[in-house]
């Protein structure tokens, strides 16, 4: 149930049975340090946690749960997210990583809270964040992927677009309709302007991200799901999260940021000392993408499952679920297994792609090469006709069911732009000790800024220290020169589906290459023993 009430985005409670558990007026200790007095002031997510569900989170330590959270914990819709594993099938090639969005959700609405604390606290007269404010960041936090599909990313970004003829359907979307469905199946009682702003920071980063986000207190649609400059506590609790699942080792420590933080300008600003655990972000997703989320036999099993996805379709009706979230929410990870388990005919070609991955039949890697620099920019998609059209006569004949083609793009969240910087004239050189060598300027701020943006509309901004006002944007060579100049990869892969025609596709994919760049761009050749495997 909806409370219509004509407010902006902190409207004073007005939802009926509020529970007092959730935020209550900071705490102000005094101290004294010979004849001066110094005051902190702490603002904790939880002061009185009688009421508040208490779980232990192998990543974040205490979690706590208000009853007003509770109200969509303990729903269908959210449990669902049991059954979806984070890394969709990654598990079959890391076996630790079988976590899933459940504890993941969980993960963000606990940073949302300490992210939204952190400036309260620090700047909280100045900014002024009322106490909807926090509930609407940990309630968009706790539900931003409650509408994401099975699969991780592999239900929207390859098996709908095949199924559904170029389908732009998108998690975020369906996220938004979930949540309105939650409130009405379940008659949870909220505040239209909470629930609505709940609703845009959920979109805040995607393509549907509604305009009239740009208003009072724009910042706060920063810290989920950020769409202006890419970093956001979803990054920061699953590039942890995902790493320690799978084993491997991250040395990127969100705490740095998230208790430096600091709003200027109606955006979330970091120290200037801190460019490097910024980029390390970056980096670190970046690197995630290319040993873990695209690993060559994840795309393997990922391939052979929209194959059999789309094979069962027709029988199941997996696509017709996605605008209906009473259908939705129905649909899981467990999809394989009813395949796999199903005695219907009409699935048997379905049900021996399934069996082939159980049995680790699976498709067979060739080859791959890295689309050089200067062809990226008007790169078109390689087709299995492609290969098929590049073989020569008496070559082995290939079919184009016989190959499966796999494009991977990793970056930095902004395509091949620097996120930490994006220049409009690149033409000019403009250096920022500019502003270092005339400090009359840090007293003419509006001036400044005025100057930096004809020249540069960077995504993150810096300041250099908490006595300072002035936020500026950093080049990577004022830093370091070590740092990438180039910010995306496109990596170009060939599968068999035949372990008998792996020799074939591969000499035609070398040739695709020698007739497209006049030379073979992958590393090596095709292994013999591979070549040789039946």
């Amino acid at each position: 149930m909806v409370h219509e009430q004509n407010t902006a985005l902190s409207p004073s409670l007005a939802h009926h049975g509020a529970d007092t558990t959730d935020e209550v007026p900071a705490v102000r200790i005094m101290e004294t340090n010979g004849n001066e007095e110094v005051t902190s002031l702490y603002s904790l997510s939880c002061r009185d946690r009688r009421f508040s569900k208490h779980i232990h989170d192998n990543v974040h330590g205490n979690i706590y749960l208000d009853p007003f959270f509770l109200q969509f914990v303990d729903t269908e819709q959210f449990q669902r997210l049991r059954e979806l594993k984070q890394l969709g099938l990654t598990h079959m090639v890391y076996p630790g990583a079988v976590h899933s969005r459940f504890e993941h959700s969980l993960g963000v609405y606990w940073l949302a809270g300490e992210a939204v604390h952190t400036v309260q606290g620090h700047q909280g007269s100045e900014i002024n964040i009322e106490r909807n404010d926090i509930r609407t960041v940990k309630l968009a936090g706790l539900l931003h992927d409650v509408g994401h599909g099975p699969f991780s990313h592999l239900f929207e970004r390859e098996f709908l677009p095949r199924v559904l003829n170029g389908s732009e359907w998108s998690h975020e979307d369906m996220s938004v309709k979930m949540i309105d469905y939650i409130v009405d199946a379940h008659h949870i009682e909220i505040d239209a302007a909470i629930l609505n702003n709940v609703k845009e920071m959920v979109l805040a980063s995607s393509a549907n991200a509604s305009q009239n986000t740009v208003n009072e207190k724009r910042f706060l649609y920063d810290i989920v799901a950020n769409g202006r400059n890419g970093i956001d506590v979803d990054k920061f609790d699953y590039i942890v999260r995902d790493s320690r699942a799978c084993g491997l080792g991250c040395n990127f420590q969100f705490q740095r940021l998230l208790e430096t933080m600091r709003v200027m300008g109606d955006e979330i600003c970091y120290r200037a000392k801190d460019y490097l655990t910024v980029h390390k972000l970056f980096a670190t997703r970046a690197d995630l993408h290319r040993t873990v989320y695209t690993h060559a036999k994840v795309k393997a099993i990922e391939l052979m499952v929209v194959d059999a996805l789309t094979l069962a379709n027709g029988e199941l009706s997996i696509s017709a679920s996605i605008q209906e979230p009473a259908k939705f929410w129905k649909l899981d990870d467990s999809i394989l297994r009813q395949i796999e388990t199903s005695d219907k005919q009409e699935l048997k070609k379905a049900r021996d792609l399934v069996l082939r991955i159980r049995r680790r039949d699976l498709y067979q890697f060739c080859n791959e090469f890295a689309v050089p620099k200067d062809k990226q920019e008007h790169f078109k998609d390689i087709t299995p006709q492609d290969i098929v059209c590049s073989q020569k006569n008496g070559d082995t004949p290939l079919n184009e069911e016989d190959i499966s083609v796999s494009i991977v793009k990793i970056d930095l969240t902004r395509g091949r732009s620097n996120p930490l910087e994006r220049y409009l004239r690149k033409n000019i050189m403009f250096s920022l000790h500019f502003f270092f060598f005339f400090p009359f300027l840090e007293h003419c701020n509006r001036f400044g800024e005025a100057l930096l943006a004809c020249i540069s509309t960077s995504s993150i901004k810096f300041f250099q220290d908490y006595e300072s006002d002035y936020k500026f944007p950093i080049r990577d060579e004022r830093i370091s020169h070590l740092l990438p100049a180039f910010c995306q990869d496109m990596i170009v892969r060939v599968y068999s589906k035949k372990p008998e025609l792996v020799g074939a596709v591969s000499k035609a994919f070398e040739n695709y290459q020698l007739k497209t760049y006049g030379m073979k761009a992958q590393v090596h050749d095709t292994p013999e023993k591979k070549k040789r495997r039946v």
